[in-house]
């Protein structure tokens, strides 16, 4: 029995959650959830016990200084709640962890049983996968569940993938078999530049989920860090000549393949992004629940804007992330994805 002391009765709790490693290309899902972290002060409520899951020559720990007192942070996943202000306020259980090296069922069961004890009514998991997209084109977004009610009611892809997946298609499952609505989003980064951060990729999937979701997310500086990455590939590209012909290959096969759809869906979503705002006035505020000993282990991330490094020249025989499929939809949609 999960006992959660200090946590209030959530209003119409979500659970958000993404794993960093296999599924987490760019380090674009672990920055969405650690964005909505900051932005709005959460504070660990549960850590799972590390030792069950992790493989600490594979995720070491890390020694660091307070006060002047020695003190060791384990690899491990995490769960805040944050209340998002506003007309309807609602709760969102933030989950954000490290992919488990081990028991990967026990894993699963552990979250469903906080879920459960929450009453969460929805799971929504981030992901992101290495595609053949353009970094000059809006970043596609998968959205799948295994749930065809739920596909049709939230405009949703059914997931049909078959092959290796990661703790982002079991947790989804586990979900399911639990009889908990559970949905994927998917950004598909370019896999000539992969390397973290990619800002745009992180963008897009909390555009995508504030769209999910109902509710508005204040993005920061997000918007800038996105552009000044594009900008930053835009520059190391052209210095390439390979890699910028590529690029234009890459472009051209996007729009043509979305010259059919006039991408109308996305315009009308982006109206509708744009409205909610404008009516919305400042970023809504939020507290956190926060534990019972007071004691955070929320960790920031550095500051900052990294420009990303040079890419690879791209070869005839490059491939995705194994057992990754490439998105090529739209700015809020894609063809398939990894489950």
């Amino acid at each position: 029995m999960i006992e959660l002391e200090g946590v209030p009765e959530l209003i119409d709790p979500v659970m958000v959650a993404a794993f960093e490693g296999w599924n987490d290309a760019g380090d674009a899902a672990s920055t969405a959830v650690a964005h909505l972290d900051r932005e709005w002060k959460g504070e660990v409520f549960a850590a799972l016990d590390a030792e069950d899951y992790y493989d600490f020559q594979v995720n070491r720990p890390t020694v660091w200084m307070d006060a002047g007192v020695r003190k060791i942070t384990w690899p491990t996943t995490r769960l805040s709640v944050v209340r998002v202000g506003g007309e309807k306020p609602r709760d969102l259980v933030l989950v954000r962890g490290i992919e488990p090296s081990m028991r990967w069922r026990s894993f699963c069961n552990e979250l469903l049983g906080f879920a459960h004890e929450l009453g969460v009514e929805l799971v929504v998991i981030l992901g992101a996968l290495l595609g053949d997209t353009p970094h000059t084109r809006p970043v596609p977004i998968s959205g799948t569940t295994s749930d065809a009610d739920l596909a049709q009611r939230m405009d949703l892809e059914e997931t049909k993938y078959e092959g290796p997946t990661g703790i982002v298609g079991v947790l989804q499952e586990a979900c399911t078999h639990a009889g908990v609505p559970a949905v994927s989003l998917w950004a598909a980064v370019p896999h000539y530049v992969s390397q973290p951060p990619n800002p745009k990729a992180t963008l897009a999937l909390l555009n995508r989920l504030e769209d999910l979701i109902d509710v508005r997310i204040p993005l920061g500086e997000l918007p800038e860090d996105a552009r000044a990455w594009q900008v930053g590939v835009d520059q190391l590209a052209a210095e390439d000549t390979e890699v910028a012909e590529y690029v234009q290959t890459l472009e051209e096969a996007r729009d043509t393949a979305e010259l059919p759809e006039a991408s109308g869906e996305a315009i009308a979503r982006e109206f509708e992004r744009y409205l909610r705002r404008r009516d919305g006035g400042s970023p809504p505020g939020g507290h956190a629940t926060e534990s019972g000993d007071g004691t955070s282990y929320l960790r920031d991330g550095p500051s900052g804007r990294t420009r990303p490094p040079k890419p690879p020249k791209p070869s005839a025989d490059t491939d995705p992330e194994p057992g990754a499929e490439t998105g090529t939809d739209g700015d809020d949609s894609g063809d398939s994805s990894e489950e």
